[in-house]
């Protein structure tokens, strides 16, 4: 264990020298929202080594996200996969997020939001993971924090997760949580909003599952670069560095386009 306490402490400094102003990170969301009126498409990529066979599966996710007003953003997803043999749509999900705290000062500020997610997914359950955001039915509800300090920004996310239908050979409940840190490396200095901004991030990943005492720790490091303040590419490697618990894939990349409409409603 102090071999990967030691590698997630290394994650963390590095990003936390080198989050960005946005905050927009790759393996959760941070606690700010959308501009309101606000639309966005996105297209997340994932390829993940499968463990229980030689082979990758990829699983692909559209998302359309909503700017409601400053407190509030919502998302509607489809879950798209080949890992049942042919390539197939597996289900649907639904996010909403609501920012109910904000202090703002010059070159930092500190939020705080709630959020949940409800999933319906139609793949075999072939994991003890509970993972709503595309492998398997239930619903979570957390609680993120913010703190943006001039280019770093840091987050703290943590939710409890639940299946909607209980399983007789997995636990039903876990709690999982994700510390995200990340720097604006370019540009050095703004002249104005279509500079191309290069950011660089490292997360933390886990879930312990309170039944079985089982739990997985996770860590991801991350580029991403934004165009014209509008077009977005990350690109993600998920890690794991401890598991005691049965997983269908451990590592795997991530690929994600997203494009965001100002004032579209």
């Amino acid at each position: 264990m102090l071999r990967y306490k030691a590698l997630i402490i290394l994650a963390l400094s590095l990003a936390g020298r080198v989050a960005l102003a946005q905050e927009l990170f790759v393996y959760s969301e941070p606690a700010s929202n959308m501009p309101k009126k606000s639309l966005a498409i996105r297209m997340t990529n994932w390829l993940m080594q499968e463990t229980a066979a030689n082979r990758t599966n990829y699983h692909l996710t559209p998302e359309l996200m909503w700017g409601v007003n400053k407190h509030l953003m919502l998302h509607a997803e489809t879950f798209l996969s080949n890992k049942q043999g042919s390539f197939a749509c597996e289900g649907w999900g639904t996010y909403a997020k609501y920012r109910f705290f904000s202090t703002d000062k010059v070159h930092r500020h500190f939020r705080m939001a709630a959020f949940g997610r409800f999933a319906v997914n139609t793949s075999n359950v072939l994991q003890e993971e509970i993972a709503t955001n595309g492998l398997t039915s239930g619903y979570q509800l957390g609680l993120v924090g913010t703190q943006l300090l001039h280019k770093t920004a840091l987050s703290v996310t943590a939710y409890y997760e639940s299946l909607l239908e209980p399983s007789p050979m997995y636990a039903r409940n876990n709690i999982s949580y994700t510390l995200s840190a990340g720097h604006l490396i370019l540009p050095k200095k703004y002249n104005n909003y279509k500079q191309t901004n290069l950011n660089i991030m490292a997360e933390v990943l886990g879930q312990v599952q309170p039944e079985t005492g089982h739990q997985y720790i996770d860590v991801a490091p991350s580029l991403q670069l934004i165009f014209n303040s509008q077009a977005r590419v990350d690109i993600g490697y998920r890690h794991e560095l401890y598991s005691s618990m049965q997983r269908a894939a451990r590592n795997g990349l991530l690929v994600r386009l997203e494009y965001l409409f100002y004032n579209a409603l």
